[in-house]
This record gives C-alpha cells, structure tokens and sequence, in this order.
C-alpha cells in the first residue's frame, strides 16, 4: 500500500524594522515534505552563518538520507526516522560548532532551529530553541512546540502566566540552541495529519509581536492563499513594532490519496516486468 499526500508550501523572510540585517534562514524541499527555519541569535556574533549551516547542511543531510528508503519499509518506523532526524541534527550543530571554534569571528555564534518531515500521514517536528510550529485544523490553532527558554520554564512554575509572557524582558532568553556547544538535546514528537491542515513554522519575531488569537485569525482568512498569508503575517508583526527577524514557513496538506494494490495487480505487474526484458 502506497500513501500520496498532496502538499503546498511557502515561506518568507523579513528584516524587520529594528535589526540592522537578517539572521534568520528558511527551506524547504516539496519533494521531500521537508521545511527548516533557523533563527540565529542576535545576542551571539554570526548569527546569521549560524542559522544558514542550520539550514544549509541538515537539508543536505537530511535530503540525502531520505533517498534512502529503508527507513519506509517495516515495523518501528517512527523510531527509525526519529534516530535518523535526531542524528542529522547533531551532525548539523558538530558542523556550526566546528565553525564557530575554528574561526574568531564566529566564536560564540548559535542558532535555534525548528524542522518538520510529513511523510504518509504523520508530521514530525523537531525543535532546539524557542522557533515554533503551530497547526491550524479546522479553524482552531495548536502550538506544537514548546519553547526551551527560562520564560517558559518560569510560566510552568506558575511564576509568571502565560497572557504577561510576551511583554516579559527576558523572553528571548533561551536554554537551549545549535552550535553553542559540542552536544544538542532535540526535542521530536510526531503529530497525526489530516486532509485541510496548515501548518507554520516561525522564528520569534513573529510570534513575540503577534498574539496567537491575530495568527489565528490569519491562517483562517487566507487559508488557500499561502504567499497572502505569508504577506500578511510579516506585515502585522512589522506594524506592532518589527523589533526582530520575522520568518514563516507554511505547509498545507491537500488530497490524500491511498492506492492499494491487490494480488492480482502485484502478479500482472510482475508478469509484465518479466517479458519485456
């Protein structure tokens, strides 16, 4: 049995109206169901090198190892995919981490980074950092992520709630990010998909300018349009202050169509292979 699911991205990147140039980096690979934003952090040198080896290299890597389709075939095939996504990603922080130790100037240079895979009727999503993934189904949005910074271990203590949370100061600070050190911890979860949903990938300077109600809202009013959507988001998160990097990656999942093929059709197709050799 063979699964094809129909998919339609798009993404967009924007200065901003505060940073004097861009750190953040996007891709994506429709052929593969694959998108990677990488925010680099503005408070580290570079970061704008290290968000495009974040992008650069896991595409490559992860492109590469997909070609490769044992991983498809068998039982614990989430795990297996889990390990491989995990291991290119450790592979991608060596990369930044090396570059950043071998070149002065790059010295002390991290990235955040947030990648998701939809294959069959499953995405997963991996996540270093405060970059997000949300899901908007039927109307309603779900943040997918959870953010790895001292804000959102502070909201789990209860110690502050989480509507004070985007005017908080230290919400940019994170504890957890890609080239800073020789190790990463990568946080994976899969996420059943369905027929209709839209998915979005963004750095904080979209969602620290906009509340999740406004991207709701969005996401619902343009949802066959992906460019408007992309246009639109960007433009609200610059008229509440564009005080960062702004960058939205979107992934729609259109028809979903299963094709099964009996024994008959198996034996038929074989029989063809063999008399037109």
């Amino acid at each position: 049995m063979a699964q094809n699911v129909e998919l339609h991205f798009a993404a967009k990147t924007d200065t901003g109206l505060a940073r004097p140039h861009n750190e953040d980096s996007v891709v994506f690979s429709a052929e593969h169901g694959l998108a990677i934003l990488a925010d680099g952090m503005g408070g580290y040198s570079a970061g704008e090198v290290a968000s495009g080896i974040a992008t650069t290299v896991l595409k490559e890597t992860l492109e590469e190892r997909l070609k490769d389709h044992e991983w498809i075939a068998g039982t614990n095939r989430s795990k297996r995919l889990h390990h491989m996504m995990v291991d290119s990603i450790e592979r991608t922080n060596a990369a930044i981490y090396e570059a950043a130790q071998t070149v002065q100037k790059y010295r002390g240079m991290g990235t955040t980074l947030v990648t998701a895979l939809l294959h069959h009727n499953k995405i997963v999503v991996a996540h270093v950092g405060d970059s997000r993934a949300y899901r908007l189904r039927q109307g309603q949005l779900v943040q997918l992520t959870r953010d790895h910074s001292l804000l959102q271990e502070q909201i789990d203590a209860g110690l502050v709630s989480a509507e004070w949370a985007r005017f908080a100061p230290n919400r940019n600070l994170v504890t957890r990010a890609m080239g800073v050190a020789d190790s990463v911890e990568v946080e994976i979860h899969d996420h059943p998909t369905l027929e209709g949903d839209l998915y979005l990938l963004c750095s904080d300077g979209l969602s620290d300018m906009i509340p999740p109600k406004v991207i709701n809202e969005v996401l619902v009013s343009h949802a066959q349009n992906l460019e408007m959507i992309c246009d639109t988001l960007i433009d609200k998160a610059n008229a509440s202050g564009g005080r960062d990097n702004i960058s939205v990656i979107l992934i729609m999942v259109g028809t979903n169509k299963v094709e099964s093929v009996g024994w008959r059709d198996r034996i038929l197709n074989w029989f063809k292979q063999k008399t037109s050799r």
